[in-house]
């Protein structure tokens, strides 16, 4: 399973937007780690070094290390359409991002545990791969286990004043979502320029 299990604190601080969730270390202290962090900003940046920043952001958003985020970069590539859109397309329709979009977590390594612990039904039928890609149309639900029921109640009142994305629907009572449509560009907001992560890659 792909996960990054560092300093969480020290990475959101070192790409100035919270990548793991509220930071309250980013707040206090809205510049990158180190004794020289003050200073770090005026230091002049390659175009290389902007671009690969790009591609940990996103790496690091969407819980993937760097063989399966190279895969989806493949993937999305050989698809037809803007390649940058169709990565970000990807990457969002992800079970674990769509369990978070839900509000069924509260962060996204909270949604990927859910769907690994076999919380979450797509369909009717129990998945518990996280890098399950959700089709338009897809139903998804939390378990009937009374365990499954309680987490994600507890997960939906720490998350219910999130706005929720137009292209998926929640029945909170029901702990059901829907995909609707695929996201678009406006629909995703993760602060990643990934046209210049496909620049880097085209290289």
């Amino acid at each position: 399973m792909a996960r990054y299990i560092g300093p969480k604190d020290k990475i959101n601080r070192r790409f100035g937007i919270p990548l793991f969730g509220p930071s309250k270390a980013l707040e206090r202290r809205n510049y990158p780690p180190g004794p020289h962090g003050l200073r770090a900003g005026r230091k002049k940046k390659s175009e290389y070094s902007i671009a690969l920043a790009e591609k940990q952001k996103l790496k690091l958003l969407y819980g993937v290390l760097e063989k399966q985020f190279r895969a989806y970069y493949d993937e999305a590539s050989r698809l037809t359409g803007i390649t940058g859109n169709t990565l970000n397309r990807l990457l969002e329709t992800r079970l674990d991002n769509v369990c978070y979009r839900l509000g069924f977590g509260n962060s996204r390594q909270a949604a990927r545990q859910l769907v690994n612990h076999g919380h979450v039904l797509v369909n009717g039928s129990r998945v518990d791969i996280a890098s399950y890609q959700v089709q338009t149309g897809d139903v998804v639900k939390v378990g009937p286990r009374a365990s499954s029921q309680q987490l994600a109640m507890r997960m939906l009142d720490l998350t219910q004043s999130r706005p929720l994305k137009d292209w998926i629907t929640v029945d909170r009572q029901g702990l059901e979502g829907k995909v609707v449509r695929f996201p678009e560009p406006e629909d995703i907001d993760n602060q990643v320029n990934v046209q210049l992560v496909v620049e880097l890659f085209s290289r």
